[in-house]
């Protein structure tokens, strides 16, 4: 519990607190740390703001916020600034469609979505995830175009420049953008019924895009220095043929938390196969009135411990290779290589990210990365 409070409350908690233990007469209460690992923005298919999230975030005693956007970490640096004005701790992630095709041959195609996760510099090899995610949300404009037909075959016809104009500048149209422009034209009440009628999973009006198979998405999440988690497995036809083959791939979790509690059979499988139990509220904002709100799941501290287990380790190598390259392209940290990347993390911080040819220089991200280097030997 202590690890946890000082590493989503950034130190904010004293001693006390952190152990979850208050002078007697205090009428303190335990701490409850809300983290939030499924949240989508405007940058892809959710209605606020990166930091108009991040404030509702706040609003509801989230402590930390994994932005997950569909195919694209555009609105991470957005994210970062908005929580610096609240204490909010922001994972960079991202939720990549990808497809799964069982590998004994028997059974049909499926969509998977899985969550990346990465440590405060964001992930190694950007550039590699850039043009990853790029060609997918190029993909997405296929896919758009080809529900677009088969609506029209069903005698709802709309333009492509329609559902881009809802989408926003810059952002790649997906089901959330065809089922709004759907509603604008009259041809359906609600999202809901524009979900439920036609764009669900295997609808009349579903497409598939071009997405990479979930097997070379989790390979390029571990590659990339991040943490990759089937999202709600509770929708596959066969989550456990996805779930073993994403497993041999380097899978390290699954969400089995939801605003309405842990699935046991989901809990089971993640046993089965040795991998992290998460959750989130995969939060849009469509103002739904049963939508769960952001931070509305309650994932259990032991859930959070045993991400943090995890994913420190990788981070801290992905920050180390990062910074590495920085310095090898950097002439001015020449000098800087001597400590060969052995000193302690905070000593390894005072060294590194202070200098200007690194560009680490804002306080604020410098106190994260001193706390996720704390007594951390780097050798």
């Amino acid at each position: 519990m202590r690890s946890v409070l000082r590493w989503a409350c950034r130190g904010e908690a004293g001693d006390e607190e952190a152990e979850g233990q208050h002078p007697a007469g205090t009428g303190r209460r335990r701490p409850r740390v809300t983290v939030e690992l499924h949240a989508h923005s405007a940058c892809s298919d959710g209605s606020l703001s990166p930091a108009a999230l991040v404030q509702r975030a706040h609003q509801n005693g989230v402590k930390v916020l994994a932005l997950t956007d569909h195919d694209t970490m555009a609105g991470v640096p957005e994210a970062i600034e908005a929580a610096k004005q609240c204490s909010i701790r922001i994972i960079p992630g991202v939720e990549i469609s990808a497809v799964h095709s069982p590998s004994d041959g028997i059974g049909v195609d499926e969509p998977v979505h899985i969550l990346a996760y990465y440590g405060s510099l964001g992930p190694e090899k950007s550039q590699e995830l850039d043009r990853f995610l790029g060609s997918i949300r190029d993909g997405r404009y296929t896919r758009a175009k080809e529900m677009l037909l088969k609506l029209r075959s069903l005698d709802m016809p709309m333009k492509l420049e329609d559902v881009c104009t809802i989408a926003g500048d810059g952002v790649a149209p997906g089901r959330l953008h065809v089922a709004r422009a759907m509603v604008e034209a009259g041809y359906v009440e609600n999202l809901r019924q524009a979900f439920s009628r036609y764009l669900y999973d295997g609808g009349p009006a579903y497409a598939i895009g071009s997405e990479p198979t979930g097997e070379s998405v989790v390979r390029l999440v571990c590659r990339t220095g991040g943490l990759a988690v089937l999202a709600h497995p509770w929708a596959l036809k066969n989550p456990v043929a996805v779930i073993k083959d994403l497993k041999a791939a380097g899978l390290h979790g699954i969400e089995v938390y939801r605003s309405d509690g842990k699935l046991s059979g989901l809990s089971d499988l993640a046993d089965t196969y040795g991998l992290l139990k998460l959750g989130g509220s995969d939060y849009h904002g469509r103002d739904e009135k049963d939508e769960p709100d952001v931070g509305s799941v309650d994932l259990p501290v032991l859930a959070v411990s045993g991400f943090l287990d995890v994913a420190q380790p990788i981070w801290r190598n992905a920050t180390k290779e990062i910074l590495a390259s920085k310095t090898e392209r950097s002439p001015g940290l020449n000098g800087s290589k001597e400590f060969q990347l052995t000193s302690s993390g905070k000593d390894f911080c005072n060294v590194c990210l202070f200098s200007p040819d690194l560009g680490v220089t804002d306080a604020s991200e410098v106190e994260v990365l001193e706390t996720e280097f704390a007594d951390i030997v780097l050798s």
